[in-house]
């Protein structure tokens, strides 16, 4: 990654704003009709995975199911980003067409996601999406990915039994809110509380969840919904998780040592995966492709991120810092990060002397 100047960053961040002016408002027939239509796929695909008469058949439904529902799920990451005046009742649509159901309500994301944006936290120990992946091992690669798996029944647990248990006991809702209640990597992130404003919403939000996840699990307890059904839905929740965690990983080079680092500097530490790629509109749909982007411009609504990518690319000159943020694909920036993992392990550790 290499360095610039202040007044190269200033430069850049000033241009990409320029250029992009026009493109800063959210367009809310786009959003609406992007999440319904993913909605419907979605769960007519889960239809399909649980009724199609051929296994083939059955196990492409469950592939188009888990990809459409991957899609609606990322859809909480516009709605962190989004004023309710930008794109009327988007949130609360959200939360009735995929948060509630899927049990990854809104509350999960507002509040959290902001601090990944703020440069005083981004890459640092108080940054609740970033783990210094680079300087660990492939081992700590693997697992990043292998328990991604158990979301879903992480989402149950959460939702069915503490949530009850914490609207019952003030210390188990202390732990709920600050532990349980944040879509994050870093293990050490706690979560603020709820402010007053927010509180209402969190409590209908997590009432709604809590009432269908011990329903779902009751009602297949009792025989009413087959337990293929319940094993279908949970292999699509860890598929779903999995295909995010996956994404996840390339969507930074993670090589920050925990140190502030400048506005370009987190943006060569993102990834824009570009067109010609084809792949990344599955598995980094609404917009996560142009991630490296989004750090540089986070109020660009999804839909205008390729037309900025675009028209950045052809009016910066070459040197400009911007170039150095696109890479070709998933293989390309996996490379990369196990590359930095085995360089760091090679690197000569500093002799401890006696006495000091």
């Amino acid at each position: 990654m290499q360095p610039t100047t202040a007044a190269s960053e200033r430069a850049l961040v000033a241009t990409a704003h320029k250029l992009t002016a026009d493109l800063a408002a959210a367009r809310p027939v786009i959003y609406w009709a992007d999440l319904i239509l993913t909605a419907l796929v979605a769960y007519a695909a889960f239809a399909g995975a649980l009724l199609l008469p051929t296994g083939l058949e059955r196990a492409a439904a469950f592939v188009v199911s888990a990809l459409a529902f991957y899609r609606g799920v990322s859809f909480i990451h516009e709605v962190s980003h989004l004023r309710p005046q930008d794109v009327p009742g988007f949130k609360a649509g959200y939360n009735a067409l995929i948060g509630v159901p899927y049990l990854v309500p809104s509350l999960m994301y507002e509040g959290v996601h902001n601090q990944h944006h703020a440069k005083s936290r981004y890459g640092t120990a108080l940054d609740p999406e970033y783990m210094p992946l680079a300087r660990q091992t492939v081992w700590h690669v693997i697992g990043f990915i292998a328990i991604s798996a158990l979301a879903p029944v992480g989402l149950l647990i959460r939702f069915g039994i503490l949530t009850p248990l914490a609207a019952l006991v003030p210390p188990v809702r202390k732990f709920v809110v600050e532990r349980c209640s944040a879509l994050a990597i870093n293990p050490a992130f706690i979560r603020d509380h709820p402010t007053d404003a927010q509180r209402p919403l969190w409590i209908l939000l997590e009432t709604l969840c809590s009432l269908w996840a011990l329903s779902f699990v009751g009602l297949t307890i009792a025989g009413v919904i087959p337990l293929r059904v319940f094993l279908t839905a949970l292999a699509l929740g860890s598929a779903v998780a999995v295909i995010n965690q996956l994404r996840t990983l390339v969507a930074h080079h993670w090589e920050n040592k925990g140190d502030e680092m400048s506005s370009t500097g987190q943006f060569l530490d993102s990834v824009n995966v570009p067109p010609p790629s084809t792949l990344p509109m599955l598995w980094a749909p609404v917009g996560l492709r142009y991630h490296g982007l989004h750090h540089l411009l986070p109020r660009l609504p999804y839909h205008a991120l390729g037309a900025a990518h675009r028209r950045l690319c052809e009016a910066l000159p070459p040197e400009s810092p911007y170039h150095k943020g696109s890479h070709r694909g998933f293989w390309h920036v996996t490379g990369r990060l196990l590359g930095a993992i085995r360089d760091n392990r090679r690197a000569p550790r500093p002799e401890i002397v006696p006495g000091e």
